[in-house]
């Protein structure tokens, strides 16, 4: 799964990394830590609009959702999307073929259990450098008040080896995009195309470090450098 990401780089790398502009850069700040059960807005690349990057709304709301409510209530089960299961879930099967997008990034967080406690995570690329999830993007407008809303979801699918260590519970890691594979998946593909996209990033790529449980307190900001330091856990046992 994929719940918790951080995109901590200044506008001009992001901009350089993946050749596209921001439309509104007063809109972004370095993000060190965003939950997506908060609603947060993080920086995403649209199918529709490849030569820009948008703040949109992390948990995707489907287009034929009936009021407010509904939206309210769905956006927190769509955060992420099943590789699995994107062509047979109606929240997903349009947005597969029709509407997909990058969902940039530098890392993201997760939790392993360890004798019955949980100790989390930061899981980013050897390289260091920023990325790409594969995601999915729809619009939704407001019945009552006609605002329109961009949203989105993280596709996730298999844990690599290192992932599987880290999220044993579950197994499950977000799909990430080589360059190569970034801009393909902005283009017109056909389902084979998309299925053959949404294999485990290679484990040997990766690297993985524990941080401290500031991330999961509460009544403070977390979206600070801190949430990134690595944190030595003397009971934990290596991956």
């Amino acid at each position: 799964m994929c719940y918790h990401l951080s995109v901590n780089r200044k506008q001009k790398e992001l901009e350089k990394r993946f050749g596209a502009e921001f439309s509104k850069p007063d809109l972004f700040m370095p993000i060190f830590y965003a939950n997506g059960f908060e609603a947060p807005r993080i920086p995403v690349i649209t199918n529709e609009e490849p030569e820009k990057i948008q703040m949109l709304t992390w948990g995707l709301i489907p287009h034929w959702i009936a009021n407010e409510d509904k939206a309210k209530e769905i956006r927190f089960k769509t955060l992420n999307s099943r590789a699995d299961t994107l062509f047979t879930k109606a929240s997903f099967s349009e947005p597969i073929r029709k509407k997909r997008c990058l969902i940039l990034a530098d890392g993201f967080f997760d939790w392993r259990e360890y004798k019955s406690k949980k100790y989390p995570y930061y899981i980013y690329l050897k390289s260091k450098e920023p990325f790409a999830f594969a995601g999915i993007w729809d619009e939704w407008i407001n019945p009552d008040n006609k605002k329109k809303i961009k949203t989105v979801s993280i596709i996730t699918t298999d844990a690599n080896d290192l992932v599987a260590k880290i999220h044993n519970l579950k197994q499950r890691m977000p799909v990430i995009l080589s360059k190569f594979e970034g801009r393909q998946w902005l283009g017109g593909l056909d389902d084979q195309e998309i299925k053959s996209m949404l294999d485990p990033y290679p484990a040997k790529e990766m690297a993985a470090y524990t941080v401290s449980k500031l991330i999961t307190a509460r009544g403070v900001d977390r979206n600070v450098p801190e949430v990134m330091e690595k944190f030595e856990y003397k009971k934990l046992e290596p991956i």
